[in-house]
């Protein structure tokens, strides 16, 4: 049995342009706290092997603390560790990965041609290849196959686009069955795929590790891997951000004021998440003031950003006198109201038409 961590795409030293000055150094520090947590993960649960799939870096020149922090990290991680460098953080000759003297377990990969790693005493291959420019259109298995006869595990780690067709290392599915190989370890794709197979390989994104905008929501982190004696292959999601990316969205049409939408709407455990809240619905104020319920919502989060998409409240029926298509649907539901007998009948004859306005008026959401 052969217990795998795997990692990718933790982005150390991205900008974090969303936030404020202080905001984004607060984060780039604590980016530079993963490679530590991942070190402690794999040694705490006793991985043999952890692999990191790519875009360690944001960028081929990363801070000088950035690279030692994450080269003194994984000398701690108490198992070898493999990585293959990615589009972000491609392998050449003024990359950290060449300049940096790195601990004797780390293997970096050098080349975009596949190198094959004997560990015997795990009974496996490791088999990796990196980038070594931002870009590369080719398949990372094209042609690739374990040797055949060899019944061994044969454990694969690359930064590579599937099902892709630009610049990232595209990589059909067929190719991935075509290889042999028992697990492929990928980066590139910040969403965890969870556990897929094709043909008999499986393979599988762990995602980014910590979001870093309002297109990376929800829980991040990296997958603990089993790889059976008999071949079989099992991974569970293990989060790991500090911080969490959410949407919310507050309704301010049947609400008190915007302060009690906005505090209805807050999640309880929101106090070290990065908070995009919208307001909606209808309101009678012609325009919200967000700056007090920006501050409002700062006290319930580490950070929040507020977008006002509410429309002014006004009657349901102030267009009915109007010679339009519009004024001749509102008197002939109007009529058919004062016809009605029954409430149920009253109310979806109101709801009808708020869909009819907001569809001859172009809206998205009815009026409330």
């Amino acid at each position: 049995m052969l217990h795998i961590l795997h990692g990718a795409d933790l982005h150390l030293d991205a900008p974090f342009t969303g936030l404020s000055a202080e905001q984004a150094r607060t984060r780039r520090a604590e980016l530079r706290e993963l490679p530590g947590r991942l070190a402690d993960l794999a040694r705490e649960r006793e991985a043999d092997l952890l692999l990191l799939s790519g875009d360690l870096f944001d960028g081929a020149d990363p801070y000088a603390e950035t690279a030692q922090t994450l080269a003194r990290a994984l000398g701690q991680a108490g198992c070898p560790v493999f990585i293959a460098p990615g589009n972000h953080d491609p392998y050449g000759p003024r990359s950290p990965y060449a300049l940096l003297p790195w601990p004797e377990n780390v293997h970096i990969f050098q080349s975009a041609a596949l190198e094959p790693i004997p560990m015997p005493k795990l009974g496996c291959t490791l088999w990796g290849a990196a980038f070594t420019s931002p870009s590369r259109e080719d398949s990372p298995l094209s042609g690739f196959s374990v040797p055949a006869g060899d019944g061994g595990v044969h454990i694969g780690v690359l930064h590579a686009d599937v099902a892709g067709k630009g610049r990232y290392a595209p990589l059909p599915e067929e190719d991935i069955a075509a290889s042999g190989l028992t697990y492929l370890a990928l980066g590139h794709v910040h969403a965890c795929s969870g556990l897929r197979r094709a043909g008999d390989v499986f393979w599988a994104y762990p995602g980014c590790p910590e979001g870093r905008g309002f297109d990376e929501l929800g829980e991040k982190g990296c997958l603990w891997v089993t790889v059976e004696d008999g071949g079989g292959v099992e991974a569970e999601f293990l989060p790991l951000a500090k911080r969490r990316y959410r949407l919310v969205e507050a309704d301010l049409s049947q609400a008190e004021s915007p302060q009690a939408a906005l505090l209805s709407a807050l999640p309880d455990d929101a106090q070290n998440d990065i908070l995009r809240v919208v307001l909606t619905g209808e309101s009678d104020l012609d325009g919200v003031d967000l700056v007090p319920l920006k501050a409002l919502a700062g006290e319930r989060c580490w950070s929040a950003d507020l977008r006002d998409h509410t429309t002014v409240r006004r009657d349901l029926w102030s267009r009915a006198e109007e010679d339009t298509l519009t004024g001749l649907f509102l008197r002939q539901m109007r009529l058919r109201l004062d016809q009605a007998e029954e409430e149920d009948e009253r109310e979806r004859l109101e709801e009808a038409v708020r869909f009819g306005l907001a569809a001859l008026e172009h809206r998205e959401e009815p009026m409330a």
